[in-house]
């Protein structure tokens, strides 16, 4: 099934994205104009990106001591999506943007994931840094180098982890001092000297651009000269690689940060990673050493800066880690269509003159397929629901933008963590579909494997977002996210149940959200964090798969509806209605089991004795 047709379905006729348009930011567009951008991106991403993903896989980035050199066609890929303005795609049309949507823009993004995630996520990572800028930065710091990154002369990246500190950014040693007695004047903000190390950088260090524009996370010393403790005197910084002059035009001087090595990875190799030092003095700036950045907001206010960064970033994480499992999925389609190998089961297939089959006749192979069209057309629906989320945050009425922004919250960690897991799952299945070609390079989906790996570990760990769904999601506002989750269950459940074939989904759907709420109630029955987290793992997975459950739901209703009224295409419809079958009998089931530890309170992980290990 052409993915296109599966994502004109969720955008338009489940999501509703037209109605936007009603909106005044989104007056000037139609169905039409977001079609239109959807063709640009599908096209562009087939010319420019699908082509080379396999190069730029084997030609990885290359470090020779002085410079990083990248294959070609990255540069020309990223340049075209910048060029087309889709990097300004969501921004006013005052400033040059297209004004879209966030949930199609989106949409847009699937496409150049799919084609090749290594190379899109130059324009990822810039678009989030462009954005942060935008709603954060001073008009001199937007003008000075968001726009430039806008309109494709700039990249950017998010500069927080660091070689002692990845996830524990309380622990970070990134220090930024006042540069001078005229430091609080700058134009361009008030200028700090930066000094320490930065790892897993990507984009870090390239020629692609004129600029790259590093938001890193520092802390300013007290009057003792000692970091503030623990994450609140986290402070942002935009530090740009080349410096610029108060109107923002690149200077031509070298500021100091420099590049240290390149990591070399598992997968996502099309796009480079970088361990980067600032202040070291090999770029000294009138004769110090010091990497000059400019604080964005107020001091100690970088992590809520930033988090507006990384939560757009964990939603498409969450995409791209879906659009991986979606090409291995219609990689692993297309084989088991192709692919003859063995017989039909029964006396006739014993015979060897009747022919052999194409192994999609084979049931087990017809189980992985399935398996990977619920996972990733599941995740598809996920993100993109949680895109419309946005919008609503952003431009509908008081109440509804209120329960849309609680709703997000409540889901952002599903968003980035169930895809990441279960699109994993997809690549490997669809390796399992090919066989032992699937394990050669000779085939696609080993990549995807290797690409899809990633998502599971940045942006957040799984064990992070595990924590951050139970230790503070599911408890925010004394429980109203989740209510407000539960009373949209119940909604769907009720349309489900005008259905007869609905009817026992439905049962299990509410079955299985009475269950996540004893395990939250479970989880925190001693008031203690420390305990709740126990199996926090547990309860991610089991609460992740119950909200892909409602979604399927809510899509099988459509489905049905849809066929009874002759109103969609038989076979993209029938499809949706096996995948959500699929998901009730063979996935939603496994909730049990992982709430099981949670709801009975099992402390083997925080009693072990590691010793025996």
């Amino acid at each position: 099934m052409n993915f296109r047709a599966t994502l004109d379905f969720l955008l338009m006729d489940w999501l509703q994205a037209d109605r936007l348009t009603q909106r005044p930011r989104f007056a000037d567009h139609s169905a039409d104009t977001f079609a239109a951008v959807l063709d640009l991106s599908e096209r562009l991403a087939q010319d420019k990106f699908a082509p080379y993903n396999r190069l730029v896989d084997t030609e990885e980035p290359h470090f020779d001591g002085e410079r990083v050199t990248l294959p070609a066609v990255t540069r020309e890929a990223v340049q075209a999506h910048a060029e087309a303005g889709l990097r300004a795609a969501g921004q006013d049309a005052e400033v040059g943007g297209m004004q879209l949507p966030y949930v199609v823009e989106a949409a847009s993004r699937t496409f150049f994931m799919k084609a090749s995630i290594g190379i899109d996520a130059y324009a990822m990572l810039t678009t989030a840094n462009a954005n942060l800028l935008m709603a954060h930065g001073t008009p001199a710091q937007r003008a000075a180098f968001a726009m430039p990154e806008l309109d494709g002369r700039y990249t950017g990246t998010m500069c927080l982890s660091e070689p002692q500190a990845g996830s524990s950014l309380g622990d970070i040693l990134t220090r930024a001092v006042p540069d001078g007695d005229d430091a609080a004047s700058d134009p361009l903000g008030p200028r700090h000297r930066l000094t320490g190390h930065k790892m897993w950088i990507s984009g870090g260090e390239h020629d692609m651009a004129e600029n790259i524009v590093h938001l890193v996370l520092a802390k300013i010393p007290g009057p003792d000269g000692r970091l503030p403790a623990g994450v609140k005197g986290i402070s942002l910084f935009i530090v740009p690689r080349v410096l610029v002059e108060a109107d923002g035009r690149p200077s031509g001087q070298r500021n100091d940060v420099s590049l240290a090595g390149l990591n070399h990875k598992l997968g996502y190799r099309g796009t480079v990673n970088t361990l980067l030092n600032f202040g070291e003095g090999r770029h000294p700036v009138r004769g110090q050493a010091g990497a000059i950045g400019y604080l964005v907001g107020a001091p100690g206010d970088g992590l809520r800066c930033m988090f507006h960064m990384m939560n757009e970033a964990r939603i498409q994480v969450g995409l791209g880690a879906t659009m991986l499992g979606y090409a291995g999925y219609e990689a692993a389609l297309d084989y088991a269509r192709q692919r003859p190998q063995g017989r039909p089961a029964g006396p006739a297939g014993k015979d060897p003159a009747v022919p052999q089959q194409a192994i999609i006749g084979h049931p087990d192979v017809r189980r992985m397929l399935l398996a990977q069209k619920a996972y990733a057309e599941g995740a598809l629906a996920l993100g993109l629901y949680c895109a419309r989320l946005v919008d609503e945050k952003a431009t509908g009425e008081a109440a509804v933008a209120a329960d849309a922004a609680t709703l997000l919250e409540l889901l952002t960690p599903v968003a980035k963590s169930w895809p990441s897991e279960w699109c994993q799952e997809a690549n490997s299945l669809a390796i399992q579909v090919h066989g032992g070609y699937g394990y050669t390079r000779d085939f696609p989906v080993e990549q995807y494997w290797r690409d899809n790996r990633l998502n599971m570990i940045h942006e957040g760990t799984h064990g992070i977002q595990a924590q951050d769904l139970l230790g503070r999601k599911v408890r925010a506002g004394d429980g109203r996210a989740l209510r407000l989750w539960t009373d949209r269950v119940h909604e769907t459940a009720g349309h489900a149940r005008q259905v007869a074939s609905l009817v026992p989904l439905a049962d299990a759907l509410e079955d299985a959200v009475a269950l996540t709420s004893a395990a939250t109630q479970a989880a925190w029955r001693q008031g203690r964090h420390d305990v709740a987290m126990h199996n926090a793992m547990g309860y991610l997975r089991g609460f992740g798969h119950t909200v892909l459950a409602w979604l399927w739901l809510d899509l099988a209703v459509l489905a049905h509806r849809q066929l009874a009224g002759a109103g969609g295409d038989d076979r993209l419809l029938r499809g949706k209605l096996e995948a959500a079958r699929y998901f009730f009998h063979h996935e939603l089931p496994l909730v049990q089991a992982w709430l099981a530890p949670v709801i009975g309170a099992d402390d083997q992980f925080a009693t072990l004795d590691t010793d025996v290990l």
